[in-house]
């Protein structure tokens, strides 16, 4: 009974790079990664954002088109030619968001990644302050997601409150504290995210997910604007609905998550290392064998 609460895996479809770059020999320090379908209007715009929240970083922006039948791919060619910095991977067949996050991951370069919304309403610079918060926390080599939470959201009112419901079904079944588990931006580091179980609409659940594995997520605010052009891609009763049967799923997963705490390498000691073990042994050996003697000499007194 329990084996029919799990979640659905899809099979990926496959997809072409429009473009191949080798623009440097050395990984990017972050992959950002955009999954579109019919966002024609807003492609450009976002890119030279992107560009100019990473100016003088080596990075990477990997669009990944879901099979769109707009002019998204069409602009997505222009802009190959002027930003060096771009790769794009089209979907032969629709597979849905959390499919093309997968595509642009596995093609990803990148130490970090950042996934962002192709619809504009997040914005590129906050990616900075969400990158710190990484980096920072993980320090002690933990592993850290930093998920934005957006502040004065501009969205409609119904749309607020299919938000409202979800967050309150995530916290009160998954024990997702977050905030804004929806939120569309987002970085982690890629060895973390490949690690994730993956299947459809698994993006909604990245927070419990990493918990899961043993992972921190951080909350960090952010701002959302509105659309510069097109609209939503989800209807509302539809996200909700199939977002019951998801969060089934993702309850069979977490009551199944392996926790195998910390995970050390053991290595072989160096000679230095070796010879300095040697010495700590004759040392204490040598204050052993003096305790040893005095204390004979007092039983004796």
């Amino acid at each position: 009974m329990a084996s029919n609460l799990a979640p659905k895996f899809v099979k990926v479809p496959t997809f072409s790079g429009l473009r191949t770059k080798n623009f440097a020999t050395e990984a990017p320090d972050i992959s950002i990664l955009v999954p579109v379908m019919n966002e024609a209007g807003n492609i450009r715009p976002l890119i030279d954002e992107i560009c100019l929240a990473f100016a003088g970083r080596h990075f990477e922006i990997i669009y990944i088109d879901d099979a769109s039948d707009d002019a998204t791919a069409k602009e997505l060619r222009v802009a190959l030619g002027d930003v060096p910095q771009l790769r794009v991977l089209r979907h032969s067949k629709r597979a849905g968001q959390s499919a093309a996050i997968r595509s642009g991951l596995l093609q990803s370069n990148g130490t970090l990644i950042g996934v962002l919304d192709g619809d504009g309403q997040n914005v590129p610079k906050d990616f900075a302050a969400l990158e710190d918060a990484v980096i920072d926390a993980s320090a002690d080599g933990a592993m850290v997601m930093a998920v934005g939470i957006r502040q004065r959201r501009n969205d409609s009112p119904i749309r607020l409150l299919a938000s409202f419901v979800a967050r309150w079904v995530r916290a009160s079944l998954l024990g997702d504290g977050h905030p804004d588990s929806g939120c569309g931006i987002k970085i982690l580091p890629r060895d973390l995210f490949m690690q994730l179980p993956f299947f459809n609409h698994m993006h909604r659940f990245m927070p419990s997910l990493v918990r899961r594995h043993g992972g921190v997520v951080l909350g960090v605010p952010v701002a959302h604007r509105s659309r510069i052009a097109g609209s939503s891609k989800y209807g509302i009763l539809d996200r909700l609905l199939v977002g019951v049967s998801d969060v089934l799923g993702v309850i069979w997963l977490l009551r199944r998550a392996p926790i195998p705490g910390c995970i050390h390498e053991l290595t072989v000691p160096t000679q230095t290392r070796r010879r300095k073990i040697k010495r700590v042994r004759q040392n204490g050996s040598k204050r052993a064998t003096k305790v040893a003697s005095k204390s004979i000499r007092d039983v004796e007194q």
